[in-house]
């Protein structure tokens, strides 16, 4: 089969001129939109890049570089890139065992694993993972992210070395309260009221930005006029109050202990890059009615995470609160998320400088607000109403994001997804076993059910398994459970009228049934066999282990052959 590029990736930017139905009204609309998502990501992308164990420039050149690249290679209208606070967690992790020279090495492993996935068109295969995982990854994710932010938002002394794991942090915490800067804390506070209120206000300027301004304003006053230092940015990165040179492209130096210590948080990466973005492309698209393309959404997501570290960036994938704030703020294209992009650079050469006067409660402050967005706290509660494998899997996962690591919750998570992929799967196969009168006389299982359809009786020591669904491995249990209720059979016929495929393991299932069947001297037919069905019936040679004599494509002509076989013995 001859593998086509254009199959799985489609750029929606290219195709935007080539339509030719874009004009300057559609551009006005995306420049509004892009300014102002640009400065609602100001202060998410400085924030996310100092939680992640990162500079803020770092932050704000992933924004800037991932943003780009995610708009003009993406299968989204609308999806915004840029850092996002899923990320926070793992890359802090990478960071403080491998260093920048590992996480970039992971970023670029995790973009090459997002291209491989778009190229294999795996796009449509996120649309299955079960609801309860996604919402124990974020609610975990946004738990942890609350829980590195207590330090700076209680005010805790610069130095103060806290541990890496949720618990620990917490008795970190707790030994030092008596530490609390009473100004921090009330800084902090400021902060998230304005955070979580200015929405009453406008919903034109995200809160996060008053927050930010009204902060920094009062940091400075109280520095000048009341004698009272805050922890900055400038404190805690004090080379920032030189300006900002700008970054020049880095070869990172790869080796092979690193590189294999790096492919399970590389793949950790990659999946909730693909999640996020994909969930956030979803829905945009339930807002607008367009459609994303998936495969070439991850693909772009892949080309960005490899190109951004390059440039001293960190993983990213398509944000949702800032998409959602380009559509309604009349974002039409993903010219929007290249002028948000624009936006960020022309900060980051003139304005990145004051960035030394933000107050790091502030910066806190805000975080905390995003983990509370992320958390999904009614989602979460409604969903410990399902059923116990829902309840299960979703406090799984969140309890081994949040104790353990995000790295095991993915994996234990994406098995989880298999498992309960695949558990009801099953739950859609069904064997029964057909009594009297409930034979009826068509194939057609549509009709089968009206009253006027006929029904045959079935001959003394035949006994009719109807098998409903897919026939495969999820069936064999269910035979074995049937076999020994009648010992008086002499044959035995297996009606797949509702059998729409049957794969190799099914093959193998039945070919076990029969030489069970066969040694206790009971006959196997086959009736109501689909052209599909028995080409791998063929394939396989099942059809001779069978008899070709004993395959029939009708019940009655099965009937009568069970009939003839049963009188014979």
């Amino acid at each position: 089969m001859k593998f086509n590029l254009k199959d799985v990736f489609q750029p929606k930017l290219f195709g935007l001129f080539k339509k030719g139905n874009y004009d300057g009204k559609k551009f006005t609309s995306d420049l509004i939109a892009g300014i102002i998502v640009g400065i609602i990501a100001l202060p998410l992308a400085i924030a996310f890049g100092i939680a992640s164990g990162v500079t803020p420039q770092q932050g704000l050149i992933t924004a800037i570089v991932a943003g780009f690249l995610i708009s003009f290679f993406g299968g989204s209208n609308f999806l915004i890139g840029g850092p996002t606070g899923a990320f926070i967690v793992i890359v802090a992790g990478i960071v403080s065992q491998y260093g920048m020279q590992g996480l970039i090495i992971a970023t670029i492993m995790a973009g090459v694993f997002l291209v491989v996935m778009g190229v294999c068109k795996m796009g449509a295969i996120f649309k299955f993972i079960p609801y309860p995982i996604v919402v124990g990854f974020t609610s975990g994710i946004a738990l942890t992210i609350f829980s590195t932010q207590m330090k700076d938002f209680f005010g805790l002394p610069l130095d103060l070395q806290v541990p890496a794991g949720f618990i620990p942090q917490w008795g970190c915490y707790f030994q030092n309260i008596g530490s609390i800067n009473w100004i921090e804390f009330a800084m902090s506070m400021l902060c998230l009221v304005i955070c979580f209120s200015w929405g009453k206000v406008t919903k034109k300027v995200p809160g996060s930005l008053i927050a930010l301004i009204i902060g920094t304003v009062a940091s400075v006053l109280l520095s000048k006029f009341g004698g009272v230092e805050l922890a900055t940015i400038g404190s805690k990165f004090p080379e920032l109050a030189n300006g900002l040179p700008m970054p020049k492209p880095v070869a990172p130096e790869f080796d092979y202990e690193t590189i294999k210590g790096l492919v399970s948080p590389a793949f950790t990466i990659a999946i909730l890059c693909a999640i996020e973005s994909l969930l956030a492309a979803m829905v945009a698209d339930g807002a607008t009615g367009k459609q994303h393309h998936a495969n070439t959404e991850l693909i772009g997501q892949g080309i960005a995470n490899i190109v951004t570290p390059l440039f001293g960036g960190i993983p990213a994938t398509g944000a949702l609160a800032r998409t959602m704030a380009s559509i309604n703020n009349g974002g039409k294209s993903p010219v929007t998320g290249i002028v948000h992009a624009v936006v960020l650079l022309l900060i980051y050469l003139f304005l990145m400088p004051y960035a030394v006067y933000i107050p790091l409660s502030c910066l806190a402050a805000i975080l905390v607000q995003v983990a509370y967005n992320m958390s999904e706290w009614k989602t979460f509660k409604y969903l410990l109403r399902g059923d116990r494998s829902d309840v299960s899997v979703l406090l799984i996962t969140f309890f081994l994001t949040v104790i353990v690591d995000l790295t095991v919750a993915i994996e234990v998570g994406v098995v989880l997804a298999i498992v309960l992929f695949v558990r009801r799967v099953m739950q859609t196969s069904t064997v029964s076993v057909l009594q009297g009168h409930e034979v009826a006389a068509t194939e057609d299982a549509e009709t089968a059910s009206l009253e006027n359809t006929d029904m045959l009786d079935i001959p003394s020591g035949v006994e009719v398994y109807e098998i409903d669904g897919p026939f495969f491995f999820g069936l064999a249990s269910r035979f074995e459970e049937l076999e020994s209720r009648n010992k008086a059979t002499k044959v035995r016929i297996i009606r797949m009228r509702k059998v729409p495929f049957i794969d190799s393991t099914g093959i193998n299932n039945l070919r076990n049934l029969c030489e069970r069947t066969h040694k206790r001297g009971v006959t196997v037919i086959l009736s109501g066999v689909t052209d599909k069905v028995h080409e791998s019936l063929v394939k396989f040679g099942v059809d001779l282990e069978i008899g070709q004599e004993h395959i029939f494509p009708h019940i009655v002509p099965a009937l009568a052959k069970a009939k003839e076989i049963a009188e014979s013995k």
